[in-house]
């Protein structure tokens, strides 16, 4: 059995090496560069006639802020957000509790945010769906622990998050926007594995793109390594409960109904045009793959991201909403505009 941990730590000594080579490469060449342009302009500068008029004097500019540069840090951090949010999910409704305090504090030891709602499922019904739950459960607790590992003292703390099952829960928002559930009823994820299941859907699927989108954004492959590992842990996990919300759906039709009112939901938040289908296939297909067509899971940058957990159809910055009532914990604001695709 491979130690996760234990190749981390080689790859980021092996990573550490290169970074340390490439930085003297373009330190002694911008040296280089730097002495011949203060040559160049010492050349242009230097001119004895006292005729020159010396220019008029403007107001400098108020310079426009820069973005900072989002660093892999940066961009595990925002995982690590959605990490916590489905870890929340899955273990409340597996144990009726969810993640240990010490596991939602910051790297450096700032206390984590508060969680509403949230409820253990009765799955004595389904012992499979059962089974399925504790699995994810406990994959998705252990990659909160492998991010925070990584990043470190930098691993941001858990932000405040909504899973409330109840009528001014996010579940029920989420659910009345895409119209699973009327505009006056509640939809509660933990009342039933199959609602629990629909509940799943709209979270699994979400983190596929977002990791796929992320990836080709790491420089560095001990980073890369990690996103990768979890990227088809997500894979298989959104795989798992489409397919059992297909199967289910043979003979209760509404659930694929609900799959596809879903993803249309996300493609308006996301506002990347149909990308996003339900479980039904064409030509008596399922559609178990979320990918485009050519196959290929498709990706979702940040803002795409945060759009789909603020339930904000808006288009709009904004600092939270749905899932994250008061915003996910980024540290780098330009997470919260957007990187590119």
């Amino acid at each position: 059995m491979i130690d996760h941990r234990k190749a981390l730590d080689i790859l980021a000594a092996s990573d550490a090496r290169r970074a340390a080579r490439r930085r003297f490469i373009k330190v002694a060449g911008g040296s280089t560069l730097a002495l011949t342009g203060a040559t160049l302009l010492s050349g242009c500068f230097d001119d004895d006639d006292d005729n020159i008029f010396a220019p008029t004097p403007t107001p400098t500019p108020t310079p426009t802020p820069t973005a900072a540069p989002v660093t892999d840090a940066d961009i595990l951090n925002l995982a690590l957000n959605l990490e916590y949010l489905e870890a929340q999910f899955y273990l409340f409704a597996v144990n009726g509790t969810g993640l240990a305090a010490a596991q939602t504090a910051s790297g450096s030891g700032a206390a984590g945010g508060t969680v509403i709602g949230g409820a253990r499922v009765d799955f004595s019904g389904d012992p499979l769906v059962g089974a399925y739950a504790r699995e994810i459960a406990a994959d998705e607790a252990a990659h909160v622990a492998f991010l925070r590992t990584a990043l470190g003292s930098a691993a941001v703390a858990m932000p405040n998050i909504n899973i409330s099952g109840d009528a001014n829960g996010a579940f029920t928002a989420a659910a009345r926007a895409a119209g699973v559930v009327g505009a006056n009823e509640t939809f509660n994820p933990y009342s039933s594995p199959e609602n629990f299941l629909l509940g799943a859907y709209l979270f699994e699927d979400v983190g596929v793109s977002a990791y796929k989108g992320a990836a080709p954004l790491l420089s560095s492959k001990v980073y890369l390594e990690a996103a990768a590992g979890i990227l088809a842990a997500e894979a298989y996990h959104a795989g798992l409960v489409r397919t059992v919300l297909y199967a289910k759906g043979m003979s209760t039709a509404a659930l694929v109904t609900a799959t596809t009112r879903i993803s249309d939901a996300r493609d308006v938040l996301d506002k990347n045009g149909d990308s996003d289908q339900g479980v039904a296939g064409s030509n008596g297909a399922s559609n178990i793959v979320l990918a485009d067509g050519d196959g290929v899971a498709y990706s979702r940058n940040s803002q795409q991201v945060h759009n789909i957990v603020y339930l904000n159809a808006t288009g709009a910055n904004v600092n939270g909403g749905g899932f994250f009532p008061n915003g996910t914990n980024n540290g780098n604001p330009s997470l919260r505009v957007g990187l590119p695709s």
